[in-house]
């Protein structure tokens, strides 16, 4: 997992509330077996017409917002189904850090474990930047994860975040780099777990024995 330090770069807003993984990924896009090329059907029921042509008016569809490796939305994003793939969308496009006033629960962690930011904040400081990037020569914003900090044209926001995410993102920790952590451990159970087997085989009993 790519680790997760300081990201600077555009802000898209998104001014609205339960964006459900289903708006974030389709269910139809739900086949692959990879995570590559699914950035292009991130919000597509949003970003394209049935015919395939872009909207215009959505916010990714627009310059710079296209380029936004920050999203920033309302209260209970990434509600709905427990999809994997969504985290996955949006890390394909490029978005590395969504600021939003609340998460669901699910999606909250499957950012973490795929390197992407979740930060929460206050409903009015999330309508203050939303009303900020929108002017295109305020959406280039910073966040610094190791200060827990927000850098937004002259204001500084400070965010909070659980010890143990905080360190998964800093050093790129998926959910396999946290087990190998403790491969150590792994083998020496593993070996004990061998030696216990060659000392105590199982016993196998025919069911006659069983009902005896």
């Amino acid at each position: 997992m790519r680790k997760f330090s300081h990201l600077e770069g555009v802000a898209a807003p998104l001014p609205l509330a339960n964006v459900d993984t289903d708006k974030i990924l389709a269910g139809q896009h739900l086949k692959t077996v990879t995570r590559e090329g699914l950035g292009k059907l991130l919000f597509s029921s949003m970003r394209y017409h049935d015919d395939g042509s872009r909207r215009p008016g959505f916010i990714l569809n627009k310059t710079p917002y296209d380029q936004a490796c920050i999203l920033i939305a309302y209260e209970n994003f990434g509600c709905g189904s427990s999809r994997e793939h969504a985290p996955w969308a949006l890390l394909d496009f490029g978005i590395r850090c969504i600021i939003a006033p609340s998460f669901a629960d699910i999606f909250y962690n499957n950012c973490i474990k795929n390197g992407i930011l979740p930060i929460q904040l206050a409903p009015d400081i999330v309508r203050s930047l939303i009303a900020r990037v929108s002017d295109r020569e305020g959406a280039r914003i910073s966040v610094d994860l190791q200060s827990q900090c927000i850098l937004a044209s002259y204001s500084k926001i400070d965010f909070d975040i659980d010890p143990n995410h905080k360190k998964r993102l800093l050093e790129g920790l998926d959910d396999i780099a946290v087990s190998l952590r403790f491969e150590r451990d792994i083998d020496a159970f593993e070996k004990l777990r061998e030696g216990q087997a060659k000392l105590f085989p199982p016993i196998s009993l025919n069911a006659s024995e069983l009902q005896a």
